[in-house]
């Protein structure tokens, strides 16, 4: 027959260092508690035991309560992406995470989205102070919003490597390209790139865009539709020389539509 709970529990808390090998994969919440007593439980073991995704949160929050696993980054980390973990100690070891740890939270999908958005809003107000190297890094594999972030700061080497990262999407492209205060060079990036300038939402807020580089503006006119060019038209903030174009394009589509009439 299977031990007692009770023996169970006292088996766990006296494991030698070997035994507990087998010993993190029990199932008893009292065996997983008596298990984090053993004086030859070490961090190694800790990090297996956080990998179960079946852990209830009494037992993550005995592991969080004990100050020589949560001095460790590794628990840390693996307390702040587990599912089960109250969310007041996941908040709190996630904001004491290192730049990289964050990053790799951020991009895993098995952690709570909550979790996912504070390591990233994280990031994003740290990358000002990055040093350029960090900051290159993280354009080439940060989650979409650190890439936009990072994007907007307009350096000429991390733009390059922001749109290319395969986790940037449409939506942080737009949110870039609304920022008031976004620098040309970031802008004409965006315009010549051959992913981005394709896509039809961007194409029309690059036209809304004073930075835009004119043979782009011309380039994608013709592309957007008769509504839209009115709506952007109509725009107040919209730059003279802009609208001057878009005005063009639409007395030529009336033009042409006339001409077909006739």
């Amino acid at each position: 027959m299977p031990p007692e709970p009770d023996e169970r529990a006292k088996r766990a808390r006296h494991a030698s260092a070997h035994e507990l090998n087998a010993l993190i994969h029990e199932a008893g919440e009292e065996s997983l508690l008596a298990l984090l007593e053993n004086p030859n439980l070490d961090e190694g073991h800790v990090s297996q035991l956080l990998e179960r995704l079946d852990l209830p949160a009494v037992v993550l929050s005995a592991v969080a309560q004990t100050g020589k696993w949560t001095a460790s980054e590794a628990i840390r980390l693996r307390l702040a992406r587990h599912p089960h973990t109250p969310r007041r100690i996941a908040l709190s070891s996630v904001r004491q995470l290192f730049l990289f740890d964050l990053v790799r939270l951020s991009l895993l999908p098995s952690s709570p989205a909550e979790i996912r958005r504070v390591a990233e809003e994280l990031i994003v107000t740290r990358i000002p102070h990055l040093p350029v190297g960090e900051k290159l890094t993280l354009a080439r594999r940060g989650p979409a919003r650190v890439a936009g972030a990072i994007l907007a700061e307009g350096h000429a080497q991390a733009i390059k490597l922001a749109l290319a990262n395969a986790f940037l999407t449409e939506s942080q492209v737009l949110k870039v390209l609304a920022k008031p205060g976004i620098p040309e060079r970031a802008v004409t990036a965006i315009a010549q790139h051959p992913k981005w300038s394709c896509q039809y939402n961007v194409r029309m807020a690059l036209v809304r865009n004073a930075h835009t580089p004119v043979p782009s503006v011309l380039a994608f006119l013709p592309n957007l539709t008769m509504r839209d060019l009115n709506e952007i038209a109509a725009l107040e903030e919209l730059a003279p020389h802009l609208k001057k174009y878009i005005q063009q394009e639409l007395t030529r589509r009336k033009d042409a539509e006339r001409t077909r009439d006739v």
